[in-house]
């Protein structure tokens, strides 16, 4: 079965290089069929004296902060509301496509739009992918159910969603959702 070998300059932490070679595992496994147990990543580390590139002997870029993390704190501050918060999270440019409205740009126009169809909504999670893209950004899909109270207060759950972020240096440029609240909504 494979065995994947990689070389670093030693100075990131264990819990970044367990990421990576979480992250290695899995394109393995995108095109050879072999479970994860079956794949070997090993991770030869080199004192930065050891390495040079351009004729200078180089320090290892701190690593990427894991796209989902993020993704993770943003969606919990908008379900506490916490919106300074949640802002912060974004990035210039942001925008945000939810089924049956044209994209947004903050989350001001987010509850505006929001207000007519829900008290509030939350989401229990079955799971987070995260993948790097051929541009600069990751992108992070997150799926579950949503739960929460019509505006006459009669309660909903178990509605399906998918989320699609795209995250650039720590910040989210795009949110596409698609769910089933219209046609749980509309069902007689």
């Amino acid at each position: 079965m494979p065995i994947v070998e990689i070389h670093l300059i030693e100075g990131y932490s264990d819990a970044d290089k367990s990421r990576l070679c979480t992250a290695l595992t899995q394109a393995a496994r995108l095109v050879v069929p072999a479970a994860p147990d079956a794949i070997t990543v090993m991770v030869h580390e080199l004192p930065p004296g050891h390495y040079m590139r351009g004729n200078a002997h180089r320090q290892p870029a701190p690593a990427k902060p894991d796209p989902s993390d993020v993704v993770r704190r943003y969606l919990a501050a908008m379900e506490a509301r916490e919106l300074k918060q949640a802002t912060a999270l974004l990035s210039d440019g942001f925008t945000m496509t939810f089924p049956g409205t044209a994209p947004m740009t903050t989350l001001d126009q987010l509850i505006t739009w929001a207000g007519p169809r829900y008290r509030f909504v939350t989401k229990t999670y079955k799971g987070f992918d995260a993948l790097q893209s051929e541009s600069e950004a990751a992108v992070v899909y997150c799926r579950g159910t949503l739960a929460g109270e019509w505006p006459d207060g009669t309660a909903f759950g178990g509605i399906r969603f998918i989320d699609r972020f795209e995250v650039i240096k720590d910040k989210i440029i795009r949110q596409d959702v698609w769910n089933d609240i219209a046609e749980t909504r509309d069902a007689p």
